[in-house]
């Protein structure tokens, strides 16, 4: 998708006038650019300007009557930094669905609940720093794709109402090329509870292949907050069908003081013996309710690989 497509898009939305208020759409997005940095053992290292998953998109609803109603999100990320890195714009989170009192129900490419309770832990989500990208949560809560990525195409998710705190969550990624050797069809299940400061939550993920290139990942994780004092943690373990089994796991707290946020995680990944340390050591500061300042220090330490350092600074804004 060429980048003068999203002009055209927003164009399309302004100059629908009244049919857009109509359908109730509000315009989102997220813009975070931080100067990082990176020290590699070994490597180079750089110092330079990054725009971490920044984006726009369109949601709304329409009220359909009888407690019913249709629901959508069309969303976008770009690079404020570079606009020539692609060329591009890429799709992310875009899909249809109803929504009632039976939960809700969407089609399209979507965020899993996998990679959805695990945003839930990270204060630094969708920063330069966030766990997912730097040793404290697994490859599953990214990218995108129909073999269990962060955001699965060609899929359905059913999201259940709130029973008393407690919810569940399903997908199903339908298989659209079956001449790839892959025939089979992913799916996630998901269950969280909270209830005042507790959250609770547990997923599983099968990439339903057979023989030795099934995947299967689970996690348990949580959160506990006390006034200005939250902990964290969460544990997955990983059998990729061969012959490696991964566990991966963190633990963290923030503390809050007013406008600003201090934050420590360590977390480590075991891969048959090889470990990767690593932790995460950060101060965030709001500026207003949709403005976030945040400096921060990350480290990835692999057994007989070395270390990588990377040093971030960096400015969040959400409209």
């Amino acid at each position: 998708m060429k980048t003068r497509i999203l002009p055209v898009v927003i164009g399309a939305v302004l100059a629908g006038g009244m049919n857009v208020a109509q359908a109730d759409v509000q315009v989102f997005g997220h813009i975070d650019t931080s100067i990082d940095a990176i020290d590699v053992d070994g490597g180079a290292d750089d110092i330079n300007l990054h725009c971490t998953t920044c984006s726009v998109g369109f949601k709304g609803s329409e009220d359909l009557g009888n407690g019913l109603k249709a629901i959508f999100m069309i969303d976008f990320q770009y690079d404020t930094i570079n606009r020539n890195s692609n060329g591009s714009i890429t799709d992310r989170d875009q899909w249809l669905g109803l929504k009632g009192n039976f939960g809700q129900v969407r089609v399209g490419t979507i965020s899993t609940g996998y990679k959805s309770h695990g945003a839930m832990l990270d204060p630094l989500y969708r920063t330069a720093l966030e766990g997912r990208a730097h040793g404290l949560q697994s490859s599953f809560h990214t990218g995108a794709g129909e073999e269990l990525r962060g955001r699965a195409d060609n899929t359905i998710r059913y999201d259940s109402p709130s029973f008393n705190g407690l919810k569940a969550v399903a997908h199903y990624t339908l298989d659209s090329d079956e001449t790839d050797g892959e025939d089979e069809d992913p799916y996630g299940i998901g269950a969280s509870y909270e209830n005042g400061g507790i959250l609770v939550f547990a997923d599983y993920l099968d990439n339903n292949q057979s023989g030795t290139a099934e995947d299967t990942v689970w996690k348990v994780g949580g959160k506990y907050s006390l006034n200005s004092l939250a902990i964290m943690a969460q544990y997955e373990d990983w059998d990729d069908g061969d012959s490696a089994d991964y566990d991966i796991w963190h633990v963290g707290a923030s503390f809050t003081m007013g406008n600003n946020m201090l934050y420590f995680a360590f977390g480590q990944e075991d891969n048959e013996g090889t470990d990767t340390d690593a932790w995460t050591l950060a101060a965030m500061h709001s500026l207003s309710k949709r403005t976030k300042a945040y400096v921060g220090f990350n480290q990835e330490d692999e057994e007989g690989s070395g270390e990588t350092d990377q040093f971030s600074l960096g400015l969040k804004h959400k409209f």
